[in-house]
């Protein structure tokens, strides 16, 4: 999302709330499964509302507002996270090179950390809002201009921030796939992993995160692009831990049948989804009403943030997009959004059955124990979690009964037997969690079984 409100609505620029320490919290934060159930009490504010599930409501902030006494009595009352909507892109932070400006986002992480509001730092590494420094480099030193700004901003806000934005709209528009043609891109086509391994060095613990703009919908090319790249990164293991979907919609024409398709399918892959940047024009609360839902039904969906609180505070100003008109009253989408988020379960709930019982540990004498644990159903196939204990390099034996057929893997590197019903895991450097997609090819009563595991 960018601060220039010029441009054309159609074509946009450019979440987690601190844990409950309850038990459905822990449970939610341990990837356990909870069925659904009622809330114990309605909540009366977005951000406690969503907590109940595990999760956050935020919404962007532009820190010049903050003097603003209606605007900031909103911010505090209703949401618990944040993203700066300038104040961390390139231009404002590092405005001459080797020159940090650090103010503005200081003043913003400290206003969320003092009210227990989550941030998310937006972004690292984008194509567009760079000083004119940087717009005038090219090749290797760009790249280590890059390289470099990622490294210091991140470790200035180490600790301090939950997700980072590292990489925010690399891909083009339309039917192509590509990789937008940005100057970044032409530093070499590794620079967004390049970005994010210097993400975690210097920030180890937040969590990186992939942001784009029309990722909405699983058919189209761009989404498809992601997609890959982000399986990738997890195959190799790429330091990527979420991926941002902003959400710009034009109204419900546009809104994707298939949104929940594209969220559940990103986080088959072994990462979390979050929608960053939700403004639907004419703000029309079926069109929130189901954006909430399907995140709800997603249970690696980590929480929805807002582009902007009052709709004199967007970009699309004129459009009406957002859940207080500009005078600070709630207008319906957000009673619609609000009694959403009071429906969900408690600790982060899935509509779907999700294939029964955590197989047990075998006994085995390789060093090693593995414990495979069921995830979510959608369609015609489900996600399996295994962790294993007793060792930090291993290999486990996964048995698939055919039919079903694994079709994606993340946190390992795998390999199959001649027939392809036999799966060796070997740790990758990601954990010692990994996980795997599985189709059931009209077997829908079998699931994986640990054949064994080794240490070394």
């Amino acid at each position: 999302m960018s601060k220039d409100s010029s441009r054309a609505p159609g074509r946009p620029r450019r979440l987690r709330a601190a844990l409950a320490l309850t038990a459905a919290g822990l449970m939610a934060a341990a990837g356990a499964v909870v069925l659904p159930g009622n809330a114990s009490a309605a909540e009366t504010t977005l951000g406690a509302a969503a907590a109940q599930s595990g999760r956050y409501f935020g919404t962007a902030v532009a820190v010049n507002r903050l003097n603003d006494s209606a605007y900031t009595n909103i911010l505090n009352r209703e949401f618990n996270q944040v993203t700066a909507e300038n104040e961390m892109k390139i231009d404002a932070l590092q405005p001459q090179q080797g020159q940090f400006n650090w103010g503005n986002g200081d003043r913003l992480v400290q206003h969320a950390r003092s009210r227990n509001m989550q941030v998310r730092g937006h972004t690292l590494a984008w194509h567009s809002q760079q000083p004119d420094w940087m717009r005038n480099m090219s090749g290797q030193q760009l790249r280590n201009a890059m390289l470099n700004h990622v490294t210091q901003v991140a470790t200035h806000y180490r600790g301090q921030i939950a997700w980072w934005d590292v990489v925010n709209e690399a891909f083009e528009d339309g039917s192509s796939g590509a990789r937008r043609n940005s100057n970044l891109e032409r530093t070499g086509s590794d620079w967004i992993e390049a970005a994010f391994r210097a993400a975690r060095t210097a920030d180890p613990n937040a969590q990186l995160c992939y942001n784009d703009y029309n990722i909405d919908n699983w058919n189209d090319a761009k989404t498809q692009a992601v997609y890959r790249m982000v399986q990738d990164f997890k195959q190799r293991g790429v330091p990527i831990d979420c991926v941002g979907l902003q959400s710009h919609f034009t109204g419900g024409s546009n809104y994707p049948s298939n949104y929940r398709t594209t969220l559940s399918s990103f986080a088959a892959l072994g990462v979390d989804v979050h929608i960053t940047e939700l403004d639907i024009r004419n703000a029309p609360s079926d069109a929130y009403r189901n954006t909430v839902n399907d995140c709800l039904a997603v249970p690696r969906c980590k929480g929805i943030t807002v582009w902007g609180i009052r709709d004199s505070d967007s970009w699309r100003s004129n459009e009406s997009p957002l859940l207080f008109d500009g005078g600070g009253n709630k207008k319906a989408a957000y009673n619609a959004v609000l009694n959403a988020l009071n429906s969900a379960a408690p600790g982060g709930g899935d509509p779907t059955t999700p294939p029964p019982g955590t197989t047990p540990p075998p006994t085995n004498p390789g060093g090693c124990t593995a414990t495979i644990s069921p995830g979510q159903v959608w369609g015609d196939r489900y996600n399996t979690s295994v962790t294993v204990s007793g060792a930090n390099t291993w290999s486990v034996v996964v048995n698939i009964t055919p039919p079903q057929r694994i079709s994606a893997t993340w946190s390992g590197n795998p390999t199959w037997d001649g027939s392809g019903n036999v799966m060796t895991m070997r740790s990758n450097g990601s954990g010692n969690t990994f996980g795997f997609t599985t189709m059931m090819n009209g077997n829908s009563g079998a699931r994986p079984q640990i054949v064994s595991c080794t240490a070394g």
